[in-house]
């Protein structure tokens, strides 16, 4: 892991996979996105690790579809 950058933000892009169910226009549509922004590396890789994880109330055998991307961003 490297060193926190100064002026560095670091996040997590959630985006679904092409033809999601829930991509549907009466749902969330096909440009849905969300994006969480943490004060460190460190921070946003434990989230990350965390999202990553199988929800508890999730049916066996039923997972999410959603894409975790790590992204860091310049503070201007």
């Amino acid at each position: 892991m490297s060193k926190n950058e100064p002026g560095t933000r670091y996040g997590i892009k959630v985006t679904m996979p092409g033809g999601d169910t829930m991509s549907a226009p009466h749902l969330l549509g096909d440009d849905w996105n969300s994006t969480r922004w943490f004060d460190s590396e460190r921070a946003r890789d434990e989230a990350l690790t965390d999202m990553e994880r199988q929800p508890p109330y999730y049916r066996l055998g039923d997972s999410p579809t959603v894409k975790l991307e790590k992204i860091e961003q310049p503070v201007n």
